[in-house]
């Protein structure tokens, strides 16, 4: 039997109860300094609330600390990650292996930015501590097999959301264009702008198209492969995205693994609690860039979003006829006043609004880029983004209780689905009950009102019911007792991996490259530890100029039909450009990587 958890992002405190609320296991978030996305911090007092609230369903708060540090920033760093301890975070994820070092009571999950790639890098982070491997994106579901295979620590990996071009934890593209560092928690995302492909000539292949930018993941469709191949946490990526993205996505996944987890008896959930919606989660209807399972089956062209970086939508067709206000398409489509479009022609990408549907035809607010043949997206769905606002979703865990009445008192116990049991006593003579039956139904009708609580009582027991006990009284117990319920699935012992760091583990490669971003001396000390005795000077901490500035799985000339491997027309160096920013592509085709070389200061 293992536990099988869905974990979702959550920027804010709003953020984490609705993730929590619609079927989350676990959330994670950043504090206030050190996390990879500095956009999403949050004060102590914030991780404390949303601890607390997980708590109540044994769902589990994992805390990112996941920058490179520095040697002035370690005394405040480990001050940070205490007070999270303190504030009641199950897990801190972290990149730099400075924080290894501290010797922090807490379960350490290793961020994807570590470059959690091969078996035997993953083993060796168990071998110090770890309790859980977060991957890298970009891999197949081979090289997750193999890795899962080789360790017995927690594998986590991303099922959904936004992916990064390069290697996470392997990228300085931003450092090129700006003082910004993605190691940092500063992203400004390069990766997502118009880039021109140049030959070493300079003559221009493409034009201003987004060459670097993928389409979003998606792999609920592959999530039991996943299962069996070994992996523990299903992560959904967005710490930036707003509510409406997490009430969606998290009920789509959670309906996913309910229904495999429904038809298994090896695997489980391991925190409680039904969640109940009223909407059809659809993750096409939130942002997306259009789906994709990346690298998961092998590396093939059609995953990059060349037309745009940003949401496309839903496919809903293609315009067959123009008139004067509106347009048709080739085929139905459910749109409606309020919904928002986005058309897509060989000359570029337009947006508008709908402003009333007649029959068949559509008028939209503009008629900017309504052209015959163009394809229509809908990126917002009125309707859709309504009812998930209006739905008033409670996750409930279900108790039974048993109530006893007798001439010297009452009795309420109430347990619940796990078995957490709390009493209630009241010392107080009871007169006889003039109707034993009414009294019966009445003592029912009363403990099993739950009201805005988190427990649905399902059954209730009553002993003693010739004994009249008046109902202002048993709702009273009843509050009490539900309140006390509450406390105790709180304070109930959680699972956790703390494990130490003997220091006996061997780095299974010859040195630690720059790449690793050994930034401090504490995280070199780590490393000598576990026997390295060559580490480069960080990337982090030089100018890029010549220097690789991403590793990717992703490929460009792959995806463009281009594959050195398969006779190409496009010979020698290849460059792409944006303004003053460029770079030469390298490509490693007995790994089948690119890489990007910053020739920026060379034009």
């Amino acid at each position: 039997m293992r536990y099988i958890e869905l974990l979702s992002p959550a920027k804010d405190f709003t953020a984490a109860v609705a993730a929590i609320d619609h079927g989350a296991d676990a959330v994670y978030m950043g504090a206030s300094r050190f996390g990879a996305r500095q956009a999403a911090g949050n004060s102590l007092d914030d991780i404390a609330r949303v601890a607390e609230y997980a708590h109540r369903f044994g769902a589990r708060l994992h805390c990112t600390l996941n920058t490179v540090l520095f040697d002035d920033e370690l005394q405040d760093a480990e001050r940070m990650a205490r007070e999270l301890i303190s504030a009641g975070a199950d897990a801190l994820i972290v990149q730099d292996m400075a924080l290894r070092e501290m010797n922090l009571p807490i379960e350490m999950h290793a961020s994807t930015q570590v470059g959690n790639t091969t078996p035997e890098g993953v083993k060796f982070l168990e071998e110090c501590g770890f309790a859980r491997i977060i991957l890298e994106r970009s891999l197949s579901l081979e090289e997750i097999r193999n890795i899962c295979a080789a360790t017995s620590a927690e594998v986590e990996c991303f099922v959904h959301g936004a992916i990064c071009v390069g290697h996470s934890g392997r990228c300085f593209l931003s450092r090129t264009t700006s003082a910004r560092s993605g190691n940092r928690g500063e992203c400004s995302q390069p990766c997502r702008l118009p880039y021109d492909l140049l030959d070493s000539h300079g003559n221009k292949i493409i034009t201003g198209k987004h060459l670097l930018s993928v389409r979003d993941m998606d792999l609920s469709d592959e999530l039991e492969l996943l299962m069996d191949a070994g992996i523990t946490s299903f992560k959904i990526e967005g710490r930036l995205k707003d509510v409406r993205y997490i009430k969606n996505v998290v009920s789509h996944y959670r309906q996913r693994i309910d229904n495999i987890l429904a038809r298994r008896t090896d695997i489980v959930r391991p925190s409680v609690g039904t969640s109940r919606i009223e909407f059809t989660p659809n993750p096409a209807k939130s942002f997306t860039r259009g789906a994709s399972t990346y690298m998961l089956h092998g590396k093939s062209s059609g995953v990059a979003s060349f037309d745009t970086p940003k949401a496309v939508g839903e496919y809903i067709g293609e315009i067959k006829n123009i008139s004067r206000r509106g347009f048709t398409l080739n085929q139905a489509a459910d749109l409606a006043a309020g919904d928002g479009i986005c058309i897509i022609t060989k000359d570029g990408i337009s947006g508008t609004n709908i402003n009333a549907v007649n029959g068949s035809t559509i008028e939209p607010n503009r008629m900017d880029g309504i052209v015959a043949g163009a394809a229509v997206y809908r990126n917002y769905d009125h309707r859709f983004t309504l009812s998930l606002d209006r739905s008033r979703t409670r996750r409930t865990i279900e108790a039974t209780a048993q109530l006893t009445l007798s001439a010297e008192g009452c009795r309420l116990t109430i347990k619940d689905e796990q078995g957490i049991e709390v009493s209630v006593e009241r010392n107080e003579p009871l007169l006889s009950a003039n109707n034993p039956e009414k009294m019966l139904q009445t003592a029912q009708r009363q403990i099993e009102k739950s009201g805005d609580t988190i427990f649905s009582i399902t059954k209730v027991e009553v002993i003693g019911s010739e004994n009249f006990a008046p109902a202002s009284l048993l709702s009273d117990m009843r509050r009490e007792a539900l309140e006390l319920l509450t406390e105790a699935r709180i304070s109930a012992p959680r699972h956790h991996k703390i494990i130490p760091d003997d220091g006996s583990a061997r780095y299974p490669y010859h040195i630690v490259s720059r790449y690793e971003n050994v930034t401090n001396l504490l995280a070199e000390k780590f490393y000598r530890k576990h026997g390295v005795v060559e580490i480069e000077p960080a990337l982090e901490l030089m100018p890029t100029q010549g220097e690789r500035v991403m590793i990717s799985s992703y490929c460009i000339r792959r995806e463009i039909g281009e594959c050195l491997k398969q006779n190409p027309t496009l010979k020698g160096d290849l460059y792409i450009e944006h303004g003053t920013a460029r770079y030469r592509l390298e490509f490693d085709c007995k790994r089948c990587l690119m890489s990007l070389i910053d020739h920026s200061q060379q034009k």
